[in-house]
């Protein structure tokens, strides 16, 4: 059987081909079998949502129909198996988000097919609810066994990004508590179950969500650190830098802006790569571009508004910070990392840069996600 770790290494948005560091790279390690996705793969015709959604519920539905055999025979783990494989492969389908009544039917069936995969977890899942601003944000929590007012232990925000939802996070919630860490793990503003919209001023959800996990009888309020992947990254970053005082260690994959500026010619690429993912419509056939079309003055707009540098964070930024990153990242510029080695304290930030790898160093996550987790719980354990 192939596997992830066979594949080239071509930085891409193409949902035609699977490499690494391309389009697929979000959701490698939670695939099985990589000769289904392989052959799924093959199948496609178009990305609008008619050619594309029945294929992926179409893989996602014989995996929930199995689990659902295999948990009627008493084959609990299996099941549990099997109905995460569902999970994927719906996400797949529901890329990039519940952008048309298609995108959100197929979106419900993910987290349906993962609330069937946690029916089986111990210590088991919490559907919580964090408030804020008279708005409610939907969480996955879980905590330690044995966690609670009485023996309340660290714990870690999980930060989503841009076009993955908490359902595929459950796996950080699973390293987190091999490690002793309680875990909230949360929609990004503007995506699933967080109805706050994209916006610079939407770290208030983060920050109640801080708040939240602060006032669980199972956590230690002086003990909470953050990790984000991809727009989480960033997320992680902006976090630290509004919440000082709560935050006491961060774990950024990936992650733009920070404050690096770009010369030209890596401006330049970044421009055409976000150009080329504009190309492809995943909504309804005839639909505008499911990504914006870029420019160098749109990066500049988007730098002016979110880089830490420009909001006057960047220095509230002492806490703890790990940082990891593929080298050939075409989304998030690896300059962000080398940028927040150069400007801040002189102890306290630590960075894996992976040479051979693109955005989010996904081909490498077997190694830094373990070891991101083993390295919080050091640092607010």
């Amino acid at each position: 059987m192939p596997t992830p770790t066979d594949l080239p290494l071509v930085p891409s948005e193409d949902p035609f081909v699977i490499q690494h560091g391309g389009f697929y790279r979000r959701w490698f390690s939670m695939i099985d079998d990589l000769e289904v996705l392989e052959t799924t793969v093959a199948s496609l015709t178009a990305t609008t949502e008619d050619a594309w959604v029945p294929v992926w519920r179409g893989v996602g539905r014989r995996y929930e129909e199995e689990g659902d055999r295999l948990a009627q025979a008493g084959e609990f783990e299996s099941a549990r198996r099997a109905y995460l494989q569902a999970k994927t492969f719906y996400a797949i389908g529901r890329f990039p988000g519940e952008i048309t009544p298609v995108k959100a039917a197929v979106s419900a069936e993910c987290a349906e097919a993962y609330r069937k995969a946690c029916q089986y977890l111990d210590p088991p899942l919490e559907v919580a609810e964090v408030e804020c601003d008279g708005q409610t944000i939907r969480t996955h929590f879980r905590a330690p066994a044995g966690s609670d007012a009485g023996n309340p232990g660290p714990a870690v925000l999980i930060m989503c990004g841009a076009d993955v939802f908490k359902e595929d996070r459950g796996w950080a919630g699973e390293l987190a508590l091999e490690h002793g860490l309680a875990s909230l793990v949360m929609d990004g503003p503007g995506t699933g179950e967080n109805p706050f919209p994209w916006d610079p001023s939407s770290v208030k959800a983060w920050m109640a969500a801080v708040d939240y996990l602060a006032a669980r009888p199972e956590v230690d309020a002086d003990r909470i650190a953050a990790f984000g992947i991809s727009r989480g990254g960033y997320s992680v970053m902006q976090l630290a830098g509004a919440y000082p005082e709560k935050v006491g260690a961060v774990v950024a994959i990936a992650g733009h802006p920070f404050g690096y500026r770009m010369p030209d010619e890596e401006l330049d690429a970044l421009v055409e790569a976000h150009n080329r993912r504009s190309e492809f419509v995943f909504g309804e056939p005839g639909g505008p571009p499911s990504f914006p079309t870029w420019s160098r003055e749109k990066e500049q707009e988007i730098f002016s508004r979110w880089a830490l540098s420009e909001l006057g964070i960047l220095d509230n930024i002492t806490q703890p910070v790990l940082m990891i990153n593929g080298k050939l990242d075409h989304l998030a510029p690896i300059g962000n990392i080398y940028f927040m080695l150069e400007n801040g304290p002189p102890t306290g930030r630590e960075a894996r840069v992976y040479a051979d790898a693109g955005h989010c160093a996904f081909k490498y996550q077997p190694e830094w996600g373990p070891a991101s987790f083993r390295w919080i719980r050091e640092k607010v354990g």
